[in-house]
């Protein structure tokens, strides 16, 4: 018996070692897997420059190599830790192997390829974190069985398609989705609102479009919802609104419209940050929202909310950054910035933005007692007005101001050179004046200062203030009345600087060969100044130079043949000088440039033919009358051939052309500076030949003068009015009778000596056939001792545009009878296209007009169109390249007029070539129809526009205007041939700029035509019209 029971113990002793035995295999058959599939994970990984892989190798459990971890009772792994490591490689689908892992952390590397699909067979697995790589494909939709997941965060990388919410939306446990910064598309689906769990949902920086899912109001815990910069449209789910648990709301940059909810701060109380700028919302300021009292961050830029900023906003004691930039905020009245009183009880704003408002008034004395914590402070493109008060060197930690684009005047306060964080400083088109105080640069940091369109003085300025702001990389103070010469000492120290504005003051002296330390300059103008002497060698040896402009000034010699060595040149302009000499070949090898200016010099020789002088549309050379050859489109004469025997005599010529002129000028060296003087007296007198005159080189008249010529501003001699004052036909005595048009500025009006301004800088430098052009100018004082401005035109004998558009509309018997048929119309057409196409490409600066409509179109005795009235143009500089960061100094909300503004211009988005196109083509769908875009006809949806597109296919002989057929037998008398079976060409050119209208007047700026389109089509109608071509395709293409 014992020996039965001992051999039966020993059998149960043996089945319990086997039994033991076959766990441990099976553990560490587990075990091997993990590490099986971490060593596939490593070889996928080419990249390692820390080496934290290193560690794993054989020498030790894998339990110990670096970024892993096991759990304490399996030994398996349930954590991949790899975060910021540098390493390069895919994500090996073996991962998917380690069936206990709980946690995968690979942000901020370098991984690429896609998720692996593996990855849903992770069932413990809770967070997944793959952010900061460069991983495409798109989101795995086998996520869905990670059934324990509670955080996804796969920002910054290159996935797209769409979010896979409807098979992740059975995922009860999530609470934390992060797609931000993907390529990821399509819309929010409404299956999420079953991510019960769901506290943050982050999808900023996609193309997702489409409406907000009303169910998103079911996420009764979500508390950050963030969506900026997607295509998101509609209006904001009241429901989102009312989840109590949110803190932070950011839907910036997306096309969300409507008014926010007037009880906001009731039903978001814990609400600490807002952020919906750069959308379509309107209404006033929601005063509720002071109840959030917990609120960090208000941001409401670029919409179109209105009305007052509530006094009591200072309540929300934690504000740190309130930005109301670019909306319809203020009523341009003194009490405007009332509730900056109330904003000293905010200890921590850091960041107060109120630009490009309607705020009225001075500026408060009270806002000097703001928290000192203020590091960027936005008062530009307002009504403001006033000195600017002292105080502002109370904020020592500022570093960026904005004032420009208000009507400040007086002089910079001293305490401005007590902020020594300032970087960049923005005083620009203000009516600022006096000397720049010399503590301006004790901000050793300042980089950015701009101070141009103002009525600063002083000489030397270089040395006496600026000398010392050391790091100066964009600096702009033109159209100023500065003095003095260029420091060359100022030249050598400031190598940093990127763009160097000095155009428009009265400068003098050479440039100092200094100017080529100048090695990281990208844009350099010196235009419309008294510089002389020659363009200094060492310009070549700025190698970052994209845009020089050195126009209308007095150097002398030939054009360096070493400026060639420009890699980066795009646009040269060296016109109205006295350069002489051939232009050099070289000139040829400047493959970026773009466009070349060296009209009106007295340049020799033959025009070369390759490079940019193969494109006649790219260069100018007019005013060169010893110039020959070139392409054909330049119209220069054929340079004489020069043969045989008289090719001993060109070489006599040639020497005798270089030590003739090098010996007089020994010898005239004491007579050069009366001669150039002399001749600056003669261009003062001429103009520049047929260069357009400086505003401040024509003739002064006097207002006793235009008192007279206009018999007392009678109503008698009244042609108009406008905006900013009225216009008046005048006879000047004193120059031959002439008779002219005498634009009286009412400067009671607000904005009216900013229109004097803006017509003056617009009309500065600017000579087109369709441009009215300016005779003179009167700023002076009237008889009763008030402030007068006016400006004198030519006189238009056949009116403005609208009087012929809409004759019944005038009770004058003269004008009432008046029409235009289809061939003069698009000739109008053609005219105002081509001073537009002017205006925005063929200008120093792109000059937008703003106010393009009928009225503001004249006509001459043979009805051609010349466009005016330039006061609310902008000047949109072609030759600063501002960062995304640094706010254009052309950038305000432009009203224009009803009906012919853009509709961006209603959302107070800047001035753009793109707004005028908008205006053109709603004009030439009124010369067509013959209906203005305010006629009682447009009600709700229904406006010119649709108006034309509805009736395109099949009813356009219902809405053309039937006075363009009054004379349509004069129009086929016109065509070649006197050809009398003209109805069907006349009505396919009809429907053609029809077309144009349409594109040009379409509601989103990028889906219009260029100026430049516009007017080749214009001509090719033309051409249709009057037979020159037959064939349909020519209008399509």
């Amino acid at each position: 018996m014992w020996g039965l029971r001992s051999s039966s113990t020993l059998a149960s002793i043996f089945l319990l070692l086997s039994v033991a035995m076959s766990f441990s295999a099976s553990k560490q058959f587990k075990n091997e897997t993990d590490r099986l599939a971490l060593l596939e994970f490593k070889k996928q990984i080419y990249n390692d420059p820390l080496g934290v892989l290193n560690s794993w190798n054989l020498s030790q459990h894998h339990c110990q190599w670096e970024g892993v971890t096991c759990g304490t009772r399996h030994q398996r792994v349930i954590a991949l830790t790899l975060r910021h490591k540098q390493l390069s490689g895919t994500i090996s689908p073996h991962v998917g192997n380690l069936s206990f892992m709980r946690f995968i952390q690979l942000g901020e590397n370098q991984f690429h390829g896609e998720i692996p699909q593996e990855f849903g067979r992770l069932f413990r697995l809770r967070v997944l974190n793959l952010s900061s790589n460069a991983i495409g494909g798109k989101i795995p939709a086998n996520l869905s069985y990670c059934s324990e997941l509670v955080t996804i965060s796969l920002i910054e990388n290159k996935l797209e398609g769409k979010i896979p919410i409807d098979q992740l939306s059975n995922l009860k446990k999530l609470k934390g989705i992060f797609f931000s910064i993907n390529n990821l598309t399509g819309e929010i689906p409404s299956s999420i609102g079953n991510l019960s769990s769901l506290t943050s949902l982050s999808l900023a920086l996609n193309n997702l479009e489409g409406n907000l899912p009303m169910e998103m109001g079911l996420l009764k815990r979500l508390s950050f919802f963030s969506a900026p910069a997607n295509k998101l449209s509609g209006i904001i789910p009241a429901s989102i609104f009312n989840s109590s648990a949110i803190t932070v709301i950011s839907v910036g940059g997306n096309s969300f419209h409507g008014s926010l909810p007037t009880n906001i701060g009731l039903t978001l109380p814990n609400l600490e940050a807002l952020a919906v700028g750069g959308n379509n919302f309107y209404g006033n300021f929601p005063s509720s929202i002071t109840n959030a009292s917990g609120l960090e961050i208000l941001d409401l830029p670029y919409n179109k909310f209105a009305g007052q900023v509530p006094a009591n906003l200072g309540d929300l004691t934690n504000l740190q950054l309130l930005n109301l930039d670019t909306n319809l905020f203020g009523g341009n009245s003194t009490g405007d910035l009332d509730f900056i009183a109330s904003l000293t009880n905010c200890s921590d704003l850091r960041i107060l933005a109120l630009g490009y408002n309607n705020f009225g008034g001075n500026i408060p004395k009270l806002m000097a007692n703001l928290s000192k914590q203020l590091t960027e402070l936005y008062l530009g493109g307002n009504q403001l007005s006033g000195p600017i008060p002292e105080g502002f060197g109370n904020f020592v930690n500022l570093y960026k101001l904005d004032l420009e684009l208000n009507s400040f005047s007086g002089i910079i306060p001293r305490d401005f050179g007590k902020l020594p964080n300032l970087q960049g400083l923005r005083l620009n088109q203000n009516d600022l004046s006096g000397q720049i105080v010399s503590t301006l640069c004790n901000n050793t940091n300042l980089f950015f200062l701009d101070l141009s369109f103002n009525q600063f003085e002083g000489g030397n300025i270089f040395d006496n203030v600026l000398m010392s702001c050391q790091n100066l990389q964009y600096l702009d103070i033109s159209q100023n009345n500065f003095t003095g010469i260029i420091s060359p000492h100022f030249l050598q120290t400031h190598s940093s600087l990127i763009a160097m504005v000095l155009s428009e003051n009265s400068f003098t002296g050479s440039l100092p060969p200094e100017v080529g330390k100048l090695v990281h300059l990208v844009n350099f103008s010196v235009s419309h100044n008294q510089f002389s002497g020659d363009i200094p060698i060492s310009l070549a040896d700025c190698s970052d130079l994209e845009n020089l402009y050195m126009e209308a000034n007095f150097f002398q010699g030939t054009i360096p043949p070493n400026l060639a060595s420009w890699k980066s040149i795009q646009q040269l302009d060296l016109s109205s000088n006295n350069l002489t000499g051939p232009i050099p070949r070289e000139l040829e090898k400047l493959h970026s440039l773009s466009h070349l200016n060296l009209s009106y010099n007295d340049i020799e020789g033959e025009i070369p033919n390759t490079g940019i002088f193969g494109n006649a549309s790219q260069i100018s050379l007019t005013g060169n009358k010893k110039l020959c050859g070139g392409i054909a489109e330049l119209e220069f004469p054929p340079c004489p051939v020069i043969k045989g025997k008289n090719r001993g005599k060109l070489k006599v010529i040639i020497l005798l052309s270089i030590v003739l002129p090098a010996t007089l000028l020994v010898l005239g060296a004491l007579l050069l500076y009366s001669l150039v003087h002399r001749k600056r007296e003669r261009r003062m007198v001429a103009g520049f030949s047929s260069m357009p005159p400086r505003i401040d080189e024509l003739l002064r008249i006097s207002y006793h003068e235009l008192h007279r010529a206009t018999s007392g501003f009678s109503l008698e001699n009244l042609i108009g009015s406008g905006n900013f004052g009225a216009v008046y036909k005048g006879r000047l005595e004193k120059h031959g009778n002439k008779l002219v048009a005498v634009k009286v500025l009412d400067l009671q009006k607000n904005g009216a000596s900013k229109s004097f301004k803006a017509e003056c800088k617009a009309l500065r430098n600017i000579r087109h056939r369709n441009l009215v052009s300016i005779v003179s100018y009167c700023s002076s004082i009237d008889s009763k001792g008030d402030e007068f401005k006016a400006l004198i035109y030519e006189f238009m004998e056949n009116g403005n545009l609208d009087l012929w558009l809409h004759p019944s509309e005038t009770t004058d018997q003269a004008t009432s009878s008046r029409s235009l048929n289809l061939l003069q119309k698009l000739n109008i057409g053609i005219d105002v296209a081509s001073a537009l196409q002017y205006l925005h490409d063929h200008c120093e600066a792109e000059i937008v007009h703003c106010d393009l409509k009928p009225s503001n179109i004249l006509l001459d005795n043979d009805l051609v169109a010349h466009v005016g009235d330039f006061g609310l143009a902008r000047l949109l500089p072609k030759h600063i390249n501002t960062s995304s960061e640094q706010r254009t100094s052309s950038t305000i909300a432009i009203k224009g007029s009803i009906g012919y503004a853009a509709p961006e211009y209603g959302m107070g988005l800047a001035p753009s070539t793109q707004g005028d196109v908008y205006s053109y083509g709603i004009l030439l769908l009124e010369m067509i129809t013959g209906r203005r875009p305010t006629d009682d006809i447009f009600v709700g949806d229904l406006d010119l526009h649709n108006y034309v597109d509805g009736a395109l296919h099949e009813r356009v002989p219902e809405i053309v205007d039937p006075l363009l057929f009054l004379e349509g037998d004069e129009n086929r008398n016109m065509t070649p041939g006197g050809k009398n079976s003209n109805g069907g060409k006349e009505m396919e050119c009809i429907i053609s700029l029809l077309k144009i209208g349409l594109k040009c007047s379409a509601r989103l700026p990028n889906g219009r035509m260029h100026m430049n389109e516009v007017v080749r089509k214009l001509h090719l109608i033309k051409d249709v019209f009057l037979g020159v071509r037959v064939h349909q395709e020519n209008l399509e293409a």
